[in-house]
């Protein structure tokens, strides 16, 4: 824990620093490297086990300690699993929904990609965003032991808890529009 708090103030003290100085932009008005709205800093990597990091804290106890088992359970096959993005702020979320139109053109086809703020289960800390593909692999084969389940056909990557440890997971959705 002690090691993620030092990592933390050595990218973000820097990043603030450069910010003043040069008339850049904080990190705090960026919230994808912004850990209080859920970002991560760049050249960090979270397991289920930094919840020093709001993206990992703040997600709901019973998805982290999911997370953390199926994590320990993985690791013995040689497969890490990361975190790539958890809970975020509304105001992440709504950053990330107006990327989504401005790359896809409108909000309907931003959709498929990305919730509203009101809809995104990572706001409320119900969902996780998994890495690497090996990582995804693994959790799609065996994550239903756990409780977790890949949501959306699109997305391989993300995984919310839909049923008991051992239980069936409910079919994937097209996208997260529908």
């Amino acid at each position: 824990m002690l090691r993620n708090k030092i990592k933390t103030l050595l990218l973000v003290v820097p990043a603030l620093l450069v910010a003043g100085c040069s008339g850049g932009t904080a990190l705090a008005d960026d919230p994808d490297h912004d850990p209080a709205q859920g970002g991560i800093p760049e050249d960090v990597t979270l397991t289920p086990f930094d919840t020093d990091y709001p993206a990992v804290g703040n997600l709901d106890p019973a998805l982290r300690k999911a997370l953390q088992e199926a994590a320990t359970d993985a690791h013995q096959y040689k497969v890490d699993i990361r975190i790539a993005s958890g809970w975020r702020t509304k105001e992440y979320q709504r950053k990330l929904l107006e990327g989504g139109i401005e790359k896809y053109g409108s909000l309907e086809k931003a959709r498929k990609y990305v919730n509203t703020p009101e809809e995104s289960t990572h706001v409320s800390g119900k969902a996780v965003d998994v890495a690497p593909t090996r990582a995804d692999d693994w959790l799609i084969r065996h994550g239903a032991k756990y409780g977790l389940c890949q949501v959306y056909a699109n997305e391989m990557w993300h995984f919310e808890l839909l049923t008991t440890p051992g239980g069936k997971c409910p079919p994937t959705r097209a996208n997260a529009a529908g």
